[in-house]
């Protein structure tokens, strides 16, 4: 009787785990959606190497506009590429880009609205500039900034970054404004709490949950804005193997290689849509207002 009881709670155990996996599946799709699609993405851009062990620039002039085929899975380009191992490369860039325009965009715009909101001096001044930041078109103002400095991925994320800000900035500001005259503020305010210890222990912690949500959008807007500034010619340097690179070298040729826009567009387009629904899944779970459950 003693030996069966810890194997019995073992299986207790373990199935109660499987049965809250299986729960959280069945209440949120799209994060479970959303999550596998972008670690499908994350998994080809941390083992591209492996995947594709060629080198993304290495040129083959005899092979050039070859069609899809067993020995190029993707096909070739007009240098003779195989745009299958650009396309796995440039995978890179774009997760790279999204992954610290969000995390850059983020810590700065939790510092500048935590701030704004809560002290109605520096509000106002403040708000002012990030209302003449948005509104300007985000893909002209990175193209703007981009004018001023050397094409690099370093100046691409600070350039992408910039038109970012002003949106957490705005969505900090709106929370800390609706809990900055609730009662337990102002009893802090009255036994003299600092100013710092407010920020961190009553304001920061009900911006967590929006912040997740809205650094899910950013990265997707920062992948689409990177591929939108390469196609351009003013993102990363041409050498450099990225979505937006090759869809912009693929248009001339569009009717003859379908291929060379084909495929990175494809994986544009997944890394967004695996962005947008892992947001949209984590607003609806993180939301009490959208929970149906008790």
């Amino acid at each position: 009787m003693t030996d069966a009881t810890p194997a019995a709670t073992e299986v207790d155990e373990h199935g109660s785990e499987s049965v809250d996996l299986a729960g959280f599946v069945r209440r949120n799709p799209t994060v479970t959606l959303g999550s596998i699609l972008l670690l499908a993405i994350l998994l080809v851009a941390v083992f591209a190497p492996l995947l594709a062990s060629g080198d993304p620039q290495a040129l083959n002039p005899i092979q050039r506009l070859r069609p899809p085929s067993a020995e190029h899975w993707f096909g070739t380009d007009m240098y003779g590429r195989d745009v299958f191992t650009r396309t796995i490369h440039g995978s890179r860039i774009s997760l790279v880009v999204g992954s610290l325009v969000a995390l850059i965009s983020v810590g700065f715009g939790l510092v500048i609205g935590l701030v704004a909101g809560y002290l109605r001096v520096v509000d106002g001044i403040v708000m002012r500039v990030m209302d003449g930041l948005m509104a300007i078109p985000d893909i002209l103002l990175a193209i703007a900034l981009m004018a001023l400095f050397r094409a690099s991925v370093t100046n691409v994320v600070i350039a992408v970054t910039v038109p970012q800000v002003p949106r957490v900035v705005r969505l900090v500001r709106a929370v800390v404004l609706t809990i900055r005259e609730r009662p337990y503020i102002e009893a802090a305010q009255s036994i003299g709490t600092r100013f710092r210890r407010i920020l961190t222990k009553h304001l920061l912690p009900n911006t967590i949950a929006p912040l997740i949500v809205q650094a899910t959008y950013t990265g997707a807007a920062a992948v689409l804005t990177e591929a939108g500034l390469s196609f351009l010619g003013a993102g990363t340097p041409p050498n450099i193997p990225s979505w937006g690179n090759m869809m912009a070298e693929g248009r001339t040729y569009f009717q003859v290689a379908v291929w060379i826009l084909l495929f990175p567009g494809m994986f544009l387009a997944i890394t967004v849509l695996a962005v947008n629904l892992l947001g949209d899944g984590l607003r609806d779970a993180l939301d009490p207002r959208l929970r149906r459950r008790l």
